[in-house]
């Protein structure tokens, strides 16, 4: 099923949808197709705010965060969930973002720190391969002798 070294567990992935948006069909496709990929998945649900989202990234000791925003307030929600991941000793989990973000604003949000920004159609394997090439699990499982 999980295509993790040896002795480590499942990369946590962290879903949320930062904002108003009130569709999240998008968010649950990508949340599914990161579970058959093997990787354990935490979804939010909608109108987190972006204290919510790092507050439960921290709580959940995730491996990366992706966010999926419509609504048009990613220059400003997306970069706020990158700051607090950084004020809470998160800075080096990798956050990704998709949805509707107009490509003008991508360069933007990278120097912000987002690794990522996925847009609609962007193929499922892209996106896991891409979590899985970016995003080291932050504790692997340790194996105590008896």
């Amino acid at each position: 099923m999980t295509q993790t070294p040896e002795g480590a567990r499942p990369l946590r992935i962290l879903i949320a949808k930062p904002g108003l948006d009130g569709h999240d069909r998008g968010a649950k496709v990508i949340a599914r197709a990161l579970r058959d990929a093997g990787m354990e998945v935490i979804y939010t649900g909608l109108r987190q705010t972006p204290e919510m989202i790092a507050a439960a990234a921290l709580q959940e000791d995730v491996d990366a965060v992706g966010l999926s925003i419509l609504s048009g307030a990613h220059n400003t929600l997306l970069p706020r969930v990158v700051e607090l991941l950084r004020q809470n000793g998160m800075g080096d989990v990798p956050v990704f973002a998709g949805g509707i973000i107009p490509d003008e604003d991508v360069p933007g949000l990278k120097a912000a720190g987002i690794a990522a920004v996925f847009g609609p159609g962007t193929p499922l394997s892209e996106i896991v391969q891409f979590i899985r090439e970016h995003t080291p699990p932050r504790h692997p499982i340790i194996h105590h002798d008896s």
